[in-house]
């Protein structure tokens, strides 16, 4: 199974995106689906995440303004993440995530898309 991220572009400061993740197959026993994203010269760093009892998390600079979330209806995985004012440090290749149980158990990633805020 793959994951495929898709959505990412360029958008002024202010500006919203929709990223979606999308599994070419199924993925059981989903523990966390999560977006990651990772800027040059910095580490990967958790955006935002869906837990297995329906928590979301965000990073504190995304609270408010990024909204996580997933579309239980379709037989393949489906997730989004809605952007809104959108600041140039939110410029980074965006990743999505899924990790199967046990927690810590197999983990998917997507191959990353590009979100380019300009001032």
């Amino acid at each position: 199974v793959q994951l495929q991220a898709s959505g990412g572009g360029l958008v002024q400061d202010g500006g919203s995106l929709r990223l979606s993740c999308a599994a070419s197959g199924i993925i059981f026993d989903i523990n966390t689906v999560s977006w990651y994203r990772q800027s040059p010269g910095k580490q990967r760093e958790l955006v935002a995440m869906i837990a297995r009892d329906g928590t979301t998390t965000y990073a504190d600079s995304v609270k408010g303004r990024f909204t996580i979330s997933r579309d239980k209806k379709q037989v393949y995985f489906q997730m989004y993440l809605q952007m809104t004012s959108l600041k140039p440090d939110d410029t980074a290749v965006y990743y999505c995530n899924v990790e199967q149980r046990p927690p810590g158990g197999r983990g998917f990633w997507g191959q990353g898309t590009q979100v380019t805020v300009s001032s």
